[in-house]
């Protein structure tokens, strides 16, 4: 079971091995992570907390974004059940149903009925011998803004580098210059002429023309870029075109290089009543004209822009 906002390298047979040595066979173990050592104690609190024996690795107390610091151990989202946790859930259900009836007898007022993966039902197999935490050293991070979409293409493509190099793009007579980690999907159509990478994906079926330009960005299926276009820290939506000679560009927001243990911070999207720069968005079937420039901006779907724009959500 895992949370859908976060990318990780999903090390399942770890998680599968490291159960065989702890606990039994009714033991269930979440995925844990070092928490960004630049701001440990605001990324602890944003997340929930673990504490767990540093020998057995059980969790002996578990805290979902407290309101202190609790450990350094975050927890990452991905979790390892067997179906015994379903019991789990049915105690608590049971439990809550029973406060449900004491509550509504005594003040009439009646809460809704949700059960909490994590504040109800960790909170209390935390110190019961039942949950244990594997602490990961590999990549993970939160995909809490689109920006943070990028750098986790970022990452995966890193992954890719290692484990399955073949699936990446490579410079070949008669193909484009590649630079760094490229991804380009089979039908997509790509110039000799053009430029891509590092850190670049390219969808199904993309047209990207002569003397295009693409650092840091994901184009989504359909896309046409055509001739010239420079395309930097962008999400280029479904069956959009770029004309030719325009410039469309964000700012990337990424956390420290030099620190294993970096994530990407969830960045507000206004900050002082401004637009937080970013990496730039444009919706499905956006078309952006010839010679303009798109600078930190986010373009809703089925828009013709007619100028450029900067720091500007465009509605």
């Amino acid at each position: 079971v895992l949370n859908a906002d976060v990318c990780s390298e999903f090390p399942l047979q770890e998680m599968l091995d490291f159960r065989q040595r702890h606990g039994d066979a009714h033991s269930f173990v979440m995925l844990g992570t070092t928490a960004l050592r630049a701001r440990q104690g605001a990324q602890a609190l944003n997340c929930g907390g673990i504490v767990a024996n540093a020998d057995t690795h059980e969790v002996l107390h578990y805290v979902e974004k407290p309101s202190t610091f609790v450990s350094e151990i975050i927890n990452c989202g991905i979790y390892l059940f067997t179906p015994a946790i379903f019991q789990h859930i049915g105690d608590v259900f049971r439990r809550n149903q029973q406060e449900l009836v004491l509550e509504e007898n005594s003040n009439g007022w009646q809460r809704a009925e949700v059960i909490r993966l994590e504040q109800d039902i960790f909170t209390a197999l935390a110190g019961s011998g039942k949950l244990y935490v594997y602490k990961t050293d590999g990549f993970w991070s939160q995909i809490k803004s689109a920006g943070s979409a990028i750098y986790a293409s970022r990452l995966y493509l890193n992954q890719y580098s290692q484990c399955h190099p073949e699936r990446l793009a490579q410079n070949k007579p008669g193909g484009p210059i590649i630079r760094g980690n490229v991804y380009i999907h089979p039908t997509a159509s790509v110039d000799s002429t053009a430029v891509l990478g590092p850190n670049v994906s390219i969808g199904k079926g993309v047209t990207v023309g002569a003397g295009v330009r693409v650092r840091e960005s994901i184009v989504l299926h359909g896309a046409s870029l055509h001739d010239h276009t420079c395309v930097l820290n962008t999400i280029v939506g479904w069956d959009s075109t770029i004309g030719r000679w325009a410039r469309v560009e964000g700012t990337p927001s990424d956390p420290n290089p030099n620190d294993p243990y970096a994530k990407i911070d969830s960045e507000t999207l206004f900050r002082d009543g401004r637009l937080t720069p970013s990496i730039t968005i444009l919706g499905c079937s956006v078309t952006i004209p010839a010679e303009v420039v798109i600078l930190n901006s986010i373009v809703l779907p089925h828009k013709e822009l007619s100028r450029s724009y900067k720091n500007q959500i465009i509605l």
